[in-house]
């Protein structure tokens, strides 16, 4: 075979690699981790930050509203129970019974604050007309304060009876005597005071929004800033018996809020107040800097760009030294409780779930997930019981203090890309007998409905079952765990094995050549390149790089392609025999014809044996599956024929 038809050959094999014929190979589908995890649909289950699924508290529905919002939430010592709703500004009441009643209905659209008043009475903030009602035990109202603000966030009550209001848009605090006289307290340079708590020594603390800052207010309203957040709002404010404060920091104006931003009018009407958008943001660097001896002022470091996330707990210890305890993530905090253990309840949205934060460093478990988008306000009562108002729906629900004894959880939705033959559907568990069983559901629409097929048999085989659904394109599995003695069964990790359909090559491009085309460079390192690319040499240095290390030296075959390079030898050895020739003819030994026929012989040998490495060279990179960057060319070459 000639040098020219094996090159056409090789040239060929390469135009048919660029048509994409990868055939399908099975595929393993393993989840393990709690991100996975928190991809699906879980019910009275818990997930840690392992991993691991387990029986968690059930939230048992105390009562389900008309209203959309259920903003906050306070309890009687009798057990009952209030809740600030919007759209329609009542205040519902569910006593010890269950029952459901409208305790007040106020003019405004929105109530956001409520507190304990004297002989079983409330304090009520309503928004937009920013106005305080005192409601007595019987459901009769009064007016006890009417500000020039917009908007009462939030209500706090000292050992006095003094009441505080954090109000809107102008980040003004009032205080109100028993009596219904307020003077302002503080004001601060902020948009709206949204969050207000009292130390154990009288002292007030605030958080704002826009920006988001910390402060310590003392009896006689002077202002200390503890925490100067990137993040623009201090939704909520508890504290701890040793001291500490918890703060729910998150980013962006709420929602479908009635408060309005300080760089933009206040709409007429405000509609609900609803979930956190998140803003991307990051932090781009921190400056620590040393004052020079002899007290030059030095730059200050510019203020840290808003996280990324869409909120985060930070935690502010006695002595003013605060951190960041856990970022929310996709999951934008709301509201928290602290648990006798020190461990903290969040609850959070737009999906409703609850989490459990605990440890140093903390992590977090998912403990609860409400059947509503927010978790917008948790209350622990004084039996421990947890008490959380949820919103879209408005609901009331209570979270049991033990575990569930079943709970279930679904998966994601899995796309295989194509039609696909389902395997075999395996998982690990420390569980007994029974305790765990897996269920699996196919179809061809991204989210399930009418037209997937039925939930299987249950797999109780936990080292493998052969998944019986039908072959489609979605697949999705069900976990249910349930208690069968004391201890409770963990699930760790699922993993199910499918087969995608062939599907038929598609040709992405075809690129032609002109004859007598570079392929590939030639070896300097041993490592190989692109050919064809004019910016990269051989040893990955760019060309400008490469000629001037080269200290000048710009002959010899430096950047020959490989059909130059065949070229090359061939030319080499036809030179050197033509000289050998005329040198035997100069001094007379043109009549030793064997000895001539011989060493022509041997110089043709010298070219085959040349062409042939080349070759050989050329095979090994195709082999390897090393790119080539252009094709070779199907037209005949003038100087590789044979």
């Amino acid at each position: 075979m000639t040098i020219q038809r094996s090159i056409t050959v090789i040239g060929a094999a390469i135009l048919a690699a660029a048509v994409s014929l990868i055939a399908a190979a099975p595929t393993f589908w393993t989840v393990s981790t709690q991100a996975d995890l928190l991809k699906g649909d879980v019910e009275d289950l818990s997930i840690d930050s392992d991993g691991r699924m387990f029986p968690g508290p059930s939230a048992s529905l105390l009562a389900e509203t008309a209203a959309p919002f259920l903003w906050t939430v306070v309890g009687g010592p009798d057990g009952t129970l209030w809740a600030g709703s919007g759209n329609e500004g009542q205040v519902l009441k569910i006593g010890k019974d269950g029952k459901l009643s409208t305790f007040f209905d106020a003019p405004e659209l929105e109530v956001h604050a409520l507190a304990s008043a004297p002989n079983g009475g409330l304090y009520v903030g309503t928004s937009p007309g920013g106005k305080i009602y005192q409601v007595a035990a019987d459901g009769t109202a009064k007016t006890f304060f009417d500000p020039d603000d917009k908007y009462i966030w939030a209500l706090a009550v000292d050992k006095s009876g003094n009441v505080f209001a954090a109000t809107g848009d102008k980040g003004v605090i009032y205080k109100i005597t028993p009596d219904g006289q307020g003077t302002r307290f503080y004001k601060t340079n902020a948009g709206n005071v949204v969050s207000l708590a009292f130390t154990k020594t009288g002292e007030l603390i605030a958080g704002t929004e826009s920006p988001g800052r910390v402060f310590r207010i003392d009896r006689a309203g002077k202002a200390f800033v503890l925490l100067d957040s990137p993040f623009r709002e201090i939704h909520a404010l508890r504290l701890a018996d040793d001291g500490t404060i918890y703060a729910v920091a998150v980013n962006g104006a709420q929602g479908g809020d009635s408060r309005p931003t300080t760089d933009a009018p206040a709409p007429a009407e405000a509609p609900a107040r609803a979930p956190v958008p998140s803003v991307s943001t990051e932090i781009t660097a921190i400056a620590v800097m040393d004052n020079p001896v002899g007290g030059a002022n030095t730059p200050q470091a510019p203020r840290p760009s808003r996280r990324g996330g869409k909120g985060t707990i930070y935690r502010i210890r006695p002595d003013g030294l605060w951190d960041a305890m856990w970022d929310s993530g996709d999951d934008a905090p709301y509201d928290l409780v602290i648990e006798p253990g020190g461990s903290l309840l969040i609850g959070t949205g737009t999906e409703g779930k609850i989490f459990r934060i605990s440890g140093d460093p903390a992590r977090a478990t998912l403990l609860a997930r409400a059947a509503a988008k927010q978790v917008t306000a948790l209350l622990r009562e004084p039996s421990g019981r947890i008490v959380g108002a949820a919103s879209n729906p408005g609901k009331l629900f209570a979270l049991s203090p033990s575990a569930a004894r079943r709970g279930t959880y679904e998966s994601d939705v899995r796309d295989a890309g194509t039609v696909a033959s389902w395997g075999v559907i395996r998982w690990r568990a420390n569980a007994g007998a029974g305790e765990v069983t897996v269920y699996t559901r196919s179809g061809n629409t991204a989210t399930p409905d009418d037209t997937w097929s039925p939930w299987s048999k249950a797999y109780s085989n936990a080292g493998g079952e052969q998944i019986v659904s039908p072959n489609a394109r979605y697949l999705q599995w069900r976990a249910v765990l349930s208690m069968n003695g004391a201890q409770q069964p963990v699930l760790t990790s699922v993993t199910t094995a499918y087969l995608p359909r062939n599907l038929r090559p598609e040709i992405s491009s075809i690129t032609v050549q002109p004859a007598g085309a570079v392929f590939q460079r030639p070896f300097s390192t041993g490592e190989l390149e692109i050919a064809g690319f004019d910016d990269n040499t051989s040893d990955g240095r760019a060309q400008s790089q490469a000629s001037s290390s080269g200290g000048g030296q710009s002959g010899g075959h430096q950047g020959v392609g490989l059909g130059r390079a065949v070229e090359l030898a061939g030319d080499g050895a036809r030179r050197r025999a033509r000289e050998r020739e005329l040198r035997h003819r100069q001094h007379g030994a043109a009549d030793r014809g064997p000895t001539r026929e011989r060493r022509r012989l041997a110089d043709e040998n010298r070219v085959r044996r040349a062409r042939r490495a080349v070759f050989r060279a050329a095979c090994r990179v195709f082999a390897g599956r090393q790119p080539l960057a252009r094709h070779l060319s199907e037209g005949r070459h003038p100087r590789l024929a044979a």
